[in-house]
């Protein structure tokens, strides 16, 4: 990525869009929880820490990938295919049965708990707006973490 922002800079840009969908949030979501241990997203906008002036931006954040691809074909657009060998898999691509990556697996695993229950994905989005800080064991705010028990009085 950061020969994106090194190219943005160059261009004069101080934006960078990137195309995450709403089903890219939400299996972000699942993957670091399941993978790596934490409740964390992509944020929709944000600040680059090693750019100075430089935002990323996700403007489909809430669109459904099933809407985007719709539009596609009704447009008869076609995807370009991923050439990074950096990403876990494009959702657009036929994946190889015999690399199938994490966040495939994820994408499955959504899609069966969707058949039992409908509103899966949105309370999977849901779940990161909706912390309850009492109800956290510890959580980490600017490089500090901070524990239930800070608050807590010893009786």
């Amino acid at each position: 990525r950061g020969h994106l922002y090194n190219k943005a800079k160059e261009l004069g840009c101080n934006k960078i869009a990137l195309g995450h969908h709403f089903d890219d949030v939400i299996e972000t979501i699942l993957m670091s929880m399941i993978y790596g241990g934490q409740v964390e997203t992509m944020m929709p906008k944000l600040h680059s820490a090693n750019f100075e002036g430089m935002q990323l931006i996700r403007p489909m954040y809430l669109i459904r990938e099933a809407d985007i691809k719709h539009w596609c074909r009704y447009h008869d657009l076609q995807f370009i295919q991923c050439a990074c060998h950096f990403t876990d898999t494009c959702t657009t691509c036929d994946p190889d049965e015999r690399t199938v990556s994490k966040r495939m697996v994820i994408k499955q695993l959504i899609a069966k708990l969707a058949e039992e229950n409908p509103q899966i994905e949105k309370n999977i989005f849901r779940s990161v707006e909706n912390i309850n800080l009492n109800k956290i064991i510890s959580y980490q705010k600017d490089h500090v973490t901070h524990s239930f028990l800070d608050g807590y009085v010893n009786e």
